[in-house]
Parts: C-alpha cells; sequence; structure tokens
C-alpha cells in the first residue's frame, strides 16, 4: 500500500484552503453527493478520488492510503460500518474516519464501529465540512492559526441528480425484490433530499412497504417527469 501524501510534496494547509495537503477517498453511491463532497474538498485543497462501493472502495485501499475516507452507511453491496471497523482495526490507521447518513441516529451505529464522526446529510455546508474533518486532523496538519469558517453552500451540478434519478429509474426496471426495494428507498430518499426535492423524498418511503407497487408506479412516474424536464431545458 502507498501513501499518497509521501509522494506529493507537502503543502502546508492555510486559512483560505485549510484541507491542503490531505487526501480524501469518498465511499459514496450517490453522484450528486459526491459531486457535492468534490466540491467542497476542492474549495478546501483537498484532493478526493472516490469509490461506489465498498468493493471498489477496498480495491483503492490495496493501492494507496488516504488521509481521511468519508464513508456513506447505505452501500449497494453492505453497509458502511463493514468498511468503517476494517479501517479503524488496520495499522496504520488511516487519520481520519468519517460516517455519512440521512438519519441523525446513525452516529451511535457508525462510531461503535469505529468512525470518529458523522457528517449528517445532506452535507452542504462548506464550513460544517471542514471543521468536522480539521476535529480529527493531527495538530501538525492543521492550519496555522485561525482560519476563516466558510459558510458557503454548496450546489452540485444538476445533472449529477440526473445520474442518480436515472440509476433508481434503472433498478426499478430490472430487479424490485424486497433488498433492492430498500436499497432503492433510502437512496432515493437521501439524494432527494440534497436535492430539494421534497416530493420525491417523500414519494421514496412508497418503494418498502407491504404493498410496494403504488409506491414503485408514483416513484417511477416522478422520475420520468424530472428527467423529461431536464431533457427539454
Amino acid at each position: 500500500m502507498t501513501g499518497l501524501d509521501s509522494l506529493a510534496p507537502q503543502r502546508a494547509p492555510n486559512a483560505q484552503r485549510p484541507l491542503l495537503g490531505m487526501t480524501v477517498l469518498a465511499v459514496e453511491d450517490s453522484r450528486y453527493a459526491s459531486e457535492a463532497l468534490r466540491l467542497m474538498c476542492l474549495r478546501s485543497g483537498a484532493r478526493i478520488r472516490r469509490a461506489d462501493c465498498l468493493a471498489s472502495a477496498r480495491r483503492h485501499l490495496q493501492v494507496y492510503r488516504p488521509s481521511a475516507v468519508i464513508v456513506d452507511l447505505g452501500l449497494p453491496d453492505g453497509r458502511g460500518e463493514e468498511l468503517i471497523a476494517e479501517l479503524d482495526r488496520a495499522t496504520p490507521r488511516v487519520g481520519v474516519i468519517l460516517a455519512t447518513s440521512g438519519d441523525a441516529g446513525a452516529e451511535a451505529r457508525a462510531r461503535s464501529a469505529g468512525a470518529d464522526g458523522l457528517l449528517l446529510k445532506p452535507v452542504a455546508s462548506l464550513g460544517i465540512f471542514q471543521q468536522e474533518v480539521l476535529r480529527h486532523v493531527p495538530a501538525d496538519r492543521r492550519p496555522l492559526g485561525p482560519y476563516v469558517v466558510q459558510d458557503d453552500r454548496i450546489n452540485p451540478d444538476p445533472l449529477a441528480y440526473r445520474d442518480d434519478l436515472e440509476h433508481v429509474q434503472s433498478l426499478l426496471s430490472h430487479d424490485r425484490s424486497p433488498d433492492i426495494l430498500i436499497y432503492a428507498a433510502q437512496f432515493l430518499a437521501s439524494v432527494a433530499r440534497a436535492a430539494n426535492d421534497a416530493v420525491l423524498a417523500d414519494a421514496a418511503s412508497g418503494l418498502a412497504g407491504h404493498c410496494p407497487e403504488a409506491g414503485i408506479a408514483r416513484v417511477s412516474g416522478l422520475i420520468a417527469t424530472r428527467l423529461a424536464q431536464q431533457e427539454a431545458m
């Protein structure tokens, strides 16, 4: 395993770019959420790589060791807690391990698995992102002196939201097993909330009930309408 931090010239973080010199692995299946993290890392001076599932994350980690790993707890091939526990047990341990979830109650599970903290979705505030990472960074890797807390709101490209909607559309077209519907429900609810699409976020809950066919029909119709509207723009 290679530490990317040891390969690149060390650059000191500063007030404008407090995460300068850090490398982040984002383990996130949502393109929209990943784009938000990418923009926040860019603004903060950190480099970022993305893995969209546990298997992909493990392949990344065989090649290099990032400064920080941000792990979504709901992934298509398992629970993020599994990877967090592996990272926490590894020697040497990754410097910062953060979980992300739309469920505030997930923090206890994440910390029990070994996470240093939780980024509550939707993660849109640049300042909150920077502060949560810096809370767990060694003192010698933090900016010298005070830095300005940037409360900017990050707005990902709407095309990333389209990609996520097409992903759910594909899932519902090919597999309607209970496990897939549960995954699609939590994925869609989280993404729709981040995109301020309250109607679709509310409809997502209908995918995993006792009679999901009506929920599937409603969600499919809403997604088709949104995709058609974007196509017309």
